[in-house]
């Protein structure tokens, strides 16, 4: 199966050896987006930090000529679960209507010690 590897610079760069996204067989598939900007600057706080996780998604989405809309499968990992209502209201002004489906997991540490990290599958 052929795919196309993604990369804008409308979104920070991997910060290891994976792409930001692979286009294929009709999909794209975003790795794990840190809340970290264009100047490598995090996102304090868990809303700000999964907007601008979302951003990146939304931003890479872009460059692979596809948008939120088609969004059809989250994953948020997130250091505290004490956090998920926050991180959820942030979230849900992403995905106002038919949102995707969506894992929320917790895990003892992110990578840059970042408190939330999204990826996501989304329909070309």
């Amino acid at each position: 199966m052929e795919h196309e590897v993604i990369l804008t610079e409308a979104a920070r760069g991997p910060v290891g050896p994976y792409s930001q996204a692979v286009k294929a067989g009709g999909m794209v598939f975003v790795s794990g987006q840190l809340p970290i900007d264009l100047s490598g600057e995090m996102a304090e706080g868990i809303p700000a930090q999964t907007r601008m996780c979302l951003d990146n998604i939304k931003a890479i989405l872009e460059a692979a000529a596809c948008d939120m809309d088609r969004v059809v499968k989250c994953t948020v990992y997130i250091t505290n679960m004490d956090d998920f209502a926050e991180m959820n209201q942030a979230y849900a002004a992403y995905f106002p209507e038919d949102p995707p489906a969506r894992a929320c997991v917790e895990v003892s540490r992110l990578a840059r010690g970042a408190n939330v990290e999204i990826e996501a599958i989304a329909m070309v």
